[in-house]
């Protein structure tokens, strides 16, 4: 199985984002999962990177070329693919990875699990969303979520469709046994 994992490209103010996320990629690592991402060599994602890797695991990094110095590209990856645009990145990553899973991080990491998330609402792919809910990380956005469904605007089966936990083994068991809502229009 691979995994995309959207994650902050700092390591936020807390270090047990970073302690978590070692731990994350170990664990993937050690139960032979694949991890997609961004291709950067810093933050968080760097740190998912270097853990992955660090226990035997494969890393497959997936860059603009625009990015590829400013976030300084991971060197040691199984493979980096380097692409034109922000786009052919998200695209790549889809292509490649049988799940989402996004890490605490800012506002390119909530843009990258939502829009795999509407894809999946839409019927484009049939792959779990996650979100590792690092110390809560996300539940005010859980909280949004929800009130976006009571308010009419999102299917209650489309909320329920998010995996949404901080254990590890949790979510992989989720991953892997997901089952996909009807689609939308079909």
């Amino acid at each position: 199985m691979k995994v995309a994992v959207f994650c902050g490209a700092s390591s936020g103010n807390d270090p047990r984002y970073v302690e978590t996320t070692k731990a994350l990629g170990k664990y993937f690592a050690e139960q032979g999962v694949d991890v997609v991402y961004g291709g950067g060599d810093v933050g968080l994602m760097g740190t998912i990177a270097d853990a992955v890797l660090a226990h035997g695991g494969k890393v497959y990094g997936v860059i603009p070329e625009y990015l590829k110095s400013k976030e300084i590209a991971h060197e040691h990856l199984t493979e980096l693919h380097v692409v034109a645009d922000m786009h052919e990145r998200k695209a790549k990553m889809a292509d490649l990875a049988d799940a989402f899973v996004a890490l605490p991080g800012g506002a390119g990491t909530l843009e990258e699990i939502f829009e795999v998330w509407t894809w999946a609402q839409l019927g484009h792919h049939a792959k779990p969303c996650a979100f590792y809910n690092v110390m809560g990380f996300y539940d005010p956005l859980m909280s949004m979520v929800r009130q976006m469904s009571e308010a009419g605007f999102i299917r209650p089966q489309y909320v329920d469709m998010l995996i949404n936990t901080d254990q590890a083994d949790e979510l992989l068991t989720a991953l892997k046994t997901y089952q996909p809502p009807k689609k939308k229009w079909g």
